[in-house]
């Protein structure tokens, strides 16, 4: 098992490439399953998510091939049931029942795991695919779901007591391509993600308007086809690189992002005093440390508001910024598993219902760190970078599930750090 050692104090300069997206690349792989013929995607990261995601196409029958960034995946000759011990490790798995039912009239698939970050049901995508028509059942620890005659078009309101599912929308609309008839998605998730989804199924031949607000509609088709698709950047990795450039930075450049997604969180970089300048094609942007750095007020929401998963990163940012910070979670409340890790490098932060309260220190000390979960791993390198001293962070395995060579990408930008055994 890996961890890495932060050298806190040095300084960030020159540019990085921002890899595709994760979070778009999970459900555009699991919509190959919609076709028979190649579909090929380029700019897939290569973390552990996608290679699970890649290894159960494989474990349903798909050929898969992995090179460079791209995946080819013919998914001729496949199985309804995806196997446990690969959904297990994932929750994103998830949405490959969505096109298994489209595809076989038939999904088994067990019980998604991933991090502990909150209770996540997956109730609101069984409500959207029983509209469509399809049979729930549920037997030892798998969700079966069935729809013998196909699938039906109907009108489906996604709304949940934390806001639209990402998810669940995406695994509605790929049921939909082949249901029979019209499906209406009322209070769809908005992020890029499910529009960039819905592109590649566009191009696949399906019929999609409205992808990208909360009301998305699908006319149902007879069959898909193979497609070719680049993945769109990362904007979750692109506000981190923006988070650390701000914290440890002296001029730092990113590379293949998409300013119309970063709006919220250039925002929240530029309301704690930092200067973020993107070039006229919006396809790079340069971040400078402030001088005049303050306290700032956020609130999670869904796209476009301030994403969740930013919250623990810029919790990090904040923690060294002068006055007082409030951070609030409305997505996932239980979320602030990082603050006590940060509290053990000398952060200030008391964390009530759903709620951070944080002081900004002058320096954090370091001190070693276990990381659990994603975006908490990834807060943890970020707090290290300018803390006093070398940083161990245990559990790199959640950092390397949604960020390609997070280590080589600060070395390149002149961080010490090191991956070492533990």
């Amino acid at each position: 098992m890996d961890k890495l050692l932060v050298h806190g104090g040095t300084t960030l300069r020159g540019a990085v490439n921002i890899s595709g997206s994760k979070n778009a690349s999970l459900p555009i792989l699991a919509a190959a399953l919609l076709t028979d013929e190649d579909c090929i995607i380029r700019r897939v990261p290569d973390v552990s998510d996608t290679n699970y995601m890649v290894q159960i196409l494989n474990a349903l029958g798909a050929d898969v091939e992995r090179s460079s960034g791209t995946v080819r995946a013919t998914c001729a000759d496949i199985s309804d049931t995806a196997p446990y011990e690969l959904v297990r490790r994932m929750r994103a798995s998830i949405c490959v029942m969505g096109p298994l039912l489209a595809r076989k009239r038939r999904a088994v698939v067990s019980l998604p795991g991933g991090c502990v970050i909150g209770d996540r049901p997956v109730d609101l995508h069984l409500r959207g695919l029983e509209a469509l028509g399809a049979k729930v059942e549920f037997e030892g620890g798998n969700i079966i779901l069935t729809a013998p005659d196909g699938l039906r078009g109907a009108e489906i309101n996604l709304s949940g007591p934390l806001g639209p599912t990402v998810l669940g929308t995406d695994n509605v609309m790929m049921a939909a391509t082949l249901a029979e008839g019209i499906t209406v998605i009322e209070s769809a998730a908005a992020e890029p993600e499910v529009l960039d989804l819905a592109n590649f199924l566009n191009a696949m031949g399906a019929k999609i308007e409205g992808a990208g607000t909360s009301r998305i509609v699908i006319e149902g088709v007879e069959r898909l086809h193979g497609v070719e698709h680049t993945v769109i950047p990362d904007r979750i990795e692109a506000g981190t690189f923006m988070a650390a450039a701000a914290l440890a930075g002296d001029g730092v450049t990113l590379r293949r992002v998409c300013r119309e997604h970063l709006k919220s969180i250039t925002a929240a970089i530029e309301a704690s005093g930092h200067t973020v300048e993107f070039n006229a094609a919006g396809d790079a942007c340069t971040i400078r440390r402030g001088e005049n750095l303050t306290g700032c007020n956020l609130v999670t929401a869904p796209y476009p508001g301030y994403p969740t998963d930013m919250q623990a990163q810029m919790t990090a940012l904040l923690a060294t910024t002068p006055g007082i910070s409030v951070i609030k979670d409305t997505i996932f409340p239980q979320r602030f598993m990082h603050c006590a890790e940060l509290k053990r490098m000398g952060a200030d932060i008391k964390v009530d219902n759903g709620t951070a309260i944080v002081r900004g220190v002058e320096k954090l000390s370091a001190a070693p760190v276990m990381a659990s979960d994603l975006r908490a791993s990834a807060a943890l390198v970020l707090a290290a970078l300018t803390a006093t001293g070398t940083t161990a962070i245990n559990r790199l395995y959640h950092i390397d599930r949604g960020y390609e060579h997070i280590d080589e990408k600060l070395l390149m930008l002149g961080a010490a750090v090191e991956r070492v055994k533990e």
